[in-house]
C-alpha cells in the first residue's frame, strides 16, 4: 500500500477515533512519539502496536528522540537516566576509546529499551558542533566543539543503536550548533562565513553522510542563503547537505510546527517539499494541523521512495547482549567523566 511523505505524532498515550480514521485515510509513513505518549512500558507497547494497525504497516516506522540528559521521552521510573553527549566528549578528552566506548554503550542501551516497545528509530545521534555564544538549546546535548571528535562519538552512537536494532536519524543536518535561538520558538540566523562554515560545521556531517536518514536545522546560513532556513531552502540543501556533505539517504524536516519556519501549517509543508526534503515531520498531535500537513504532502514515491526503502531495509537485527553488565559498564565510565569534570 501507498503512504504519503510525512511522519506525525499523536495526542495522548492512545489512539482517539478521529486520530485512527485520520491514519487509515491520510497513510502516514511513520509515527514520533513524545511524553505525552508516554506511561508506563505495556501502555508504549500496544500504542505502537495501535499506530502500526491502523496504517495497516506492519513495519511502519516508529520514531522517538531518546538521546539522554535533557533530551529523553522515556524516563523513571520504568525506564533508566542516561548521560548527555557532553559525558562523551570528556570521557574522549581523557581517553578516546573510553569516551567512544561510553557512547557506543549508552546508545545499545537505548537500543535495548525501544527495541522492548516495537520502537525502531531513534533520532540520533547529533553532529551539530555548538560555539560560544550560542544559544542553549544544543548545550550539552553535543558531542564537543571539535568537528572530527564530534563526528567519532556520532558514529560510535550510531553504532550502539544498529547493533540494538534501531535506525538512526542524523540530526541536524547541515548544524545547529551555532544558532542564536531555540527554533522551538524563533528563527536564527548563522552569519559565519562560507569557509568556517565548511570547516567546522559542515566538516562534522561529511564522515556520517552515510547514514540511512537525517534531519534538517530550522536554521538560515546567510552566506549560503540569506532568506531561507535550511529546511526550505533548495540551495541549502542541494549544494550544502547533498553537495558538500554528500549526504543521499532519506532527508526530513525538523518539526513542521515550530515556530521558526514561517507561514502557516498548509504553507510550511509546501515549502519543505518544494525544497528537496524527502519526508515532513509533525510533531504535536494537533488534528486540524495533521490535516494540512497530510493535505500537502505527495504519495511518497520516486527517489524518496527508493530512499525511504533503503532505510528501512538498512535496519540490523539485534546482538547478543547483556543488559546489565552494559549498564554497569557505562555508570563506571559517568562516574569517571563526572570525577575528571568536577
Amino acid at each position: 500500500m501507498s503512504t504519503r511523505a510525512f511522519i506525525t505524532g499523536v495526542s495522548g498515550t492512545e489512539l482517539t477515533a478521529a486520530e485512527r480514521e485520520f491514519i487509515r485515510a491520510e497513510r502516514p509513513w511513520g509515527f514520533i512519539l513524545f511524553k505525552r505518549n508516554v506511561e508506563a512500558p505495556a501502555q508504549v507497547a500496544a500504542l505502537v502496536e495501535e499506530l502500526r494497525a491502523a496504517a495497516g504497516a506492519a513495519d511502519a516506522p516508529v520514531l522517538i528522540d531518546q538521546e539522554g540528559g535533557r533530551v529523553q521521552r522515556l524516563g523513571p521510573p520504568h525506564w533508566p537516566v542516561y548521560p548527555p553527549g557532553a559525558i562523551f566528549s570528556t570521557l574522549y578528552d581523557a581517553d578516546s576509546v573510553l569516551g567512544l566506548t561510553a557512547a557506543r554503550l549508552s546508545a545499545r542501551l537505548i537500543a535495548s529499551d525501544l527495541a522492548d516497545l516495537g520502537i525502531t528509530v531513534d533520532c540520533l545521534p547529533l553532529a551539530d558542533v555548538p560555539v560560544p555564544g550560542a544559544d542553549a538549546v544544543i548545550g550539552n546535548r553535543a558531542y564537543g566543539t571539535e568537528p572530527g571528535k564530534v563526528a567519532a562519538i556520532a558514529r560510535a552512537v550510531t553504532e550502539g543503536l544498529e547493533q540494538g536494532g534501531v535506525l538512526p536519524v542524523l540530526k541536524h543536518i547541515p548544524g545547529h550548533g551555532r544558532a542564536t535561538a531555540d527554533t522551538h520558538f524563533k528563527l536564527p540566523t548563522v552569519d559565519a562565513p562560507w569557509d568556517e562554515l565548511d570547516r567546522t560545521d559542515f566538516a562534522a556531517f561529511k564522515p556520517l553522510a552515510d547514514l540511512p536518514m537525517a534531519m534538517t536545522a530550522h536554521v538560515v546560513f546567510s552566506a549560503v542563503d540569506p532568506a531561507h532556513p535550511a529546511t526550505t531552502s533548495a540551495t541549502m540543501i542541494t549544494q550544502v547537505i547533498r553537495g558538500v556533505i554528500g549526504y543521499q539517504g532519506l532527508l526530513m524536516s525538523d518539526d513542521v510546527s515550530m515556530n521558526a519556519l514561517s507561514g502557516n501549517i498548509a504553507e510550511r509543508t509546501r515549502a519543505i517539499f518544494a525544497a528537496g526534503c524527502d519526508m515532513a515531520l509533525h510533531c504535536n498531535g494537533n488534528i486540524e494541523e495533521m490535516r494540512e500537513v497530510a493535505g500537502q504532502t505527495p504519495e511518497l514515491s520516486g527517489t524518496a521512495l527508493a530512499r525511504a526503502k533503503a532505510a528501512l531495509a538498512s535496519r540490523k537485527a539485534p546482538q547478543p547482549f547483556d543488559r546489565a553488565a552494559a549498564r554497569a559498564e557505562l555508570d563506571a565510565l559517568i562516574a569517571r567523566a563526572n570525577t575528571a569534570s568536577a
